[in-house]
């Protein structure tokens, strides 16, 4: 009886080592990616003040981002985000929406804005979903402008730097800062 069943462990123990050094061959090691239709979950952070923002008036905005994309979103109180999603694109997708409306505004950072209303001081700029800040007229050129439509319109899309963020949380924003090099040393 002992010597049947040494005789099968052997057996079984060699049988084992010959099947690993076959998948060892075949995959030497593991892939050092996911393949892109592997499901996902994805855990993030995000400022606390925001989950409001994410979620949206009865739960609309994380409901067009989950109808979006696919992806399954979980947010708890300390702002702790987990995506679940089908395959990477979704998730990525859906990480990217919901950084959009958490992502703050900082002092020296590049936007892509959107002029929204145009005053006789200066115009307002959309840089991130719900934040604006003011161009004022002398932040529009390097040169003297005399009217802020001379430079912008309701609706253009401008490359603006914030400059500054007051205490109350007011975005200045300067066109001129964010001129190519070439453009501000020749006027």
């Amino acid at each position: 009886n002992r010597e049947i069943l040494k005789k099968a462990l052997d057996q079984a123990k060699a049988g084992r080592l010959h099947i690993l050094e076959k998948m060892k061959e075949a995959i030497a090691k593991p892939r050092s990616e996911l393949s892109p239709y592997a499901p996902r979950v994805v855990t993030i952070m995000i400022n606390p003040d925001k989950i409001r923002e994410v979620i949206g008036p009865g739960g609309k905005v994380i409901r067009a981002i989950v109808a979006e994309t696919g992806a399954k979103i979980d947010i708890d109180d300390s702002g702790r985000v987990v995506v679940m999603s089908p395959d990477a694109e979704a998730c990525d997708k859906a990480i990217a929406k919901i950084r959009n409306i958490t992502t703050e505004p900082e002092i020296g950072q590049l936007y892509m804005a959107k002029v929204v209303r145009v005053t006789d001081f200066g115009a307002f700029a959309e840089i991130l979903p719900n934040t604006e800040g003011l161009i004022h007229i002398s932040q529009l050129e390097n040169r003297r402008v005399r009217k802020v439509t001379d430079v912008v319109n309701e609706g253009d899309e401008v490359l603006v730097k914030v400059i500054d963020i007051d205490k109350d949380g007011r975005i200045r924003l300067s066109r001129k800062a964010a001129l190519p090099p070439e453009q501000n040393e020749s006027r």
